[in-house]
């Protein structure tokens, strides 16, 4: 695929444009149809996720620890005893203690999760997810968006419209060495993904494809999470134009998901 800059916009999946144009989608007094999001033009608040909830399970830090590459780093703040041991007998018994910096996992993840709309059913695995990330990440980035991925994203929602980051920025500020999870339901009209101005909060000058396609570019390990059954996947044209935008890399938000997603991130 070719790179792309925010001046030149790649060319849409033609056959799913020309077969998802959006025909008569409402965007007023819809909000309460099959969980999808519509055009609202006022400012609605949605909560910050909870990375302190208590797990409901373990499988899922199980899972996540499928993504793991241990290095020592930073400060050396725990006892090293075999180095002790040795340098203790080399100094002809004199007490020589070491310390080394503790054995973390080295692996960076950037992880973006959809928030509020249809996405506050699903409000309670998402937390128990990033709660394990947390957990289990010590180079962890994350940020919010809505329905999909526009020039802009934010890390409070209480703030979400005074407090924004750059899409660009971000994509130069993190490396290609991370890796990526898109974290959402996929369940929205095509034209959020396909159109400017497809936006259900704002005008975006840029079609949401555009900016996936270049998520797609910099990151050779990005990953979408599902919290709907996979089964449900083709109820939603827009889950279809996802899947195709990511390359077919969508896992549900199950313990087999998880562990596949992570197998795919780990690999390489």
């Amino acid at each position: 695929m070719p790179a792309a800059t925010s001046g030149s916009v790649p060319a849409a999946p033609a056959v799913r444009l020309r077969r998802l144009q959006p025909r008569g989608h409402p965007r007023r007094d819809a909000g309460k149809r099959q969980g999808k999001a519509v055009k609202v033009w006022d400012q609605r608040e949605y909560k910050n996720l909870d990375d302190n909830v208590e797990l409901g399970t373990r499988n899922i830090k199980i899972a996540l620890r499928r993504l793991r590459r241990f290095a020592r780093e930073g400060a050396a703040e725990e006892l090293d005893i075999d180095g002790t041991i040795d340098h203790t007998a080399k100094d002809a018994g004199l007490l020589n203690i070491q310390m080394r910096p503790e054995r973390r996992n080295a692996v960076k993840l950037l992880l973006l999760f959809d928030i509020g709309g249809s996405m506050d059913a699903h409000v309670k695995v998402c937390e128990e997810l990033f709660s394990a990330c947390k957990t289990e990440f010590k180079h962890l980035e994350y940020f919010y968006f809505h329905n999909f991925i526009y020039e802009s994203v934010w890390k409070n929602n209480f703030r979400r419209m005074s407090e924004r980051t750059s899409t660009l920025d971000l994509l130069h500020k993190y490396g290609p060495d991370y890796k990526v999870v898109f974290v959402g339901d996929a369940a929205m009209a095509p034209y959020e993904i396909t159109q400017p101005g497809g936006s259900v909060e704002h005008w975006n000058e840029e079609a949401g494809y555009v900016w996936m396609q270049r998520f797609m570019e910099k990151y050779r390990k990005l990953i979408w999470i599902n919290p709907y059954p996979k089964d449900t996947w083709g109820y939603t044209s827009s889950t279809g134009i996802i899947r195709e935008l990511v390359e077919d890399r969508m896992y549900p938000l199950t313990l087999s998901g998880l562990e596949e997603g992570m197998r795919f991130l780990s690999r390489g």
